[in-house]
C-alpha cells in the first residue's frame, strides 16, 4: 500500500492508498504529524509513502518522518507522469505539481483544468498532449475576508461559506455577498475563457472550498476534495510504487 500525506498550512491530510483505491482518509493538527503518521503505518501494510510539503516542516521533523518510512518528497526535480513547460519549474508548488500529476492519469488525452480552492485559488492547464503549461493563483475565500478586515479600519473579519443575498442588507452580508460572489463569477469567468480557447475542456475542482463553490459554480465540473492526494499516489506509481 501507498501513503501520500499532504501537509498545508496548518492540517495535514494523508490518505491510505491500494492501487489506485483510496481506502483510509485522515486530517489531523500539522503539530501531531509524527505521532500520526506512526499510527497510521503502524495500522496498514506500507510499502512506499510520499510528502507534499507546501507549509514547510523542519528538516528535523523530515528526518524523523524518513525514520518511520523513507517517504518520497516532491520537488521541481521528482520524476512525474506531464511534460512541464512552466518557465520557473523551480517555484512550482509542489501542491500543483501533484495536482497535474492526477489529471493527466485520470484524464488521458484531455485538454484539463484543474482549480484547487483553498488558501489561495490556483489555476493550472495541462493539454491533451500531456504538456504542463502553467495558470494563474488567486487569493481564496478566506483570504479575502482577512484582507478586507486587516486593510481596513471598521470592516468585521467575517468567515462564512453561505451566501444568501445578492444586496447584503448590511456591512456583514455586503462583505459575504462580494466575496463569494466575487470568487464564484471568478471562478465561472475563467472556466468560459478556457472553453473558448480550448475543445472538450475537462474541469477539475478541489481544495477546502469544493463543496461549497461545486453548487454556486454554472460551470459542469468534475468536484473532489482528495484530488491533491490522488495526484501524489499517481507520481509514486509512475516512479515504480504500484
Amino acid at each position: 500500500m501507498n501513503l501520500a500525506i499532504d501537509i498545508g498550512n496548518t492540517r495535514v491530510k494523508s490518505a491510505v492508498f491500494e492501487g489506485d483505491n483510496l481506502i483510509s482518509l485522515y486530517v489531523f493538527d500539522k503539530r501531531k504529524i509524527i505521532s500520526e503518521i506512526k499510527k497510521i503505518v503502524k495500522g496498514n501494510s506500507i510499502s512506499a509513502g510520499i510528502i507534499s510539503n507546501v507549509a514547510a516542516i523542519s528538516e528535523k521533523k523530515m528526518v524523523e518522518l524518513k525514520k518511520i518510512i523513507n517517504f518520497q518528497v516532491v520537488s521541481s526535480v521528482s520524476k512525474v507522469p506531464f511534460t512541464n513547460l512552466y518557465e520557473t519549474p523551480k517555484t512550482l508548488g509542489v501542491d500543483r505539481i501533484a495536482l497535474v500529476a492526477g489529471a493527466v492519469v485520470q484524464f488521458p488525452n484531455k485538454n484539463v483544468l484543474i482549480i484547487d480552492a483553498g488558501t489561495c485559488i490556483t489555476f493550472d492547464f495541462v493539454d491533451s498532449k500531456g504538456a504542463y503549461f502553467g495558470g494563474a493563483i488567486s487569493p481564496g475565500i478566506k483570504m479575502r475576508y482577512k484582507a478586507l478586515n486587516k486593510f481596513t479600519a471598521n470592516l468585521p473579519l467575517v468567515d462564512v461559506l453561505e451566501l444568501n443575498n445578492l444586496i447584503g442588507k448590511n456591512t456583514e452580508e455586503s462583505i459575504i455577498s462580494g466575496v463569494l460572489n466575487g470568487v464564484q463569477k471568478e471562478i465561472d469567468g475563467v472556466i468560459e475563457d478556457y472553453n473558448e480557447k480550448y475543445l472538450d475542456l475537462t474541469v477539475v475542482l478541489t481544495g477546502g472550498d469544493t463543496n461549497f463553490l461545486s453548487k454556486q459554480l454554472k460551470s459542469s465540473i468534475f468536484a473532489t476534495q482528495n484530488f491533491l492526494l490522488q495526484g501524489l499516489n499517481e507520481i509514486l506509481k509512475h516512479n515504480g510504487h504500484k
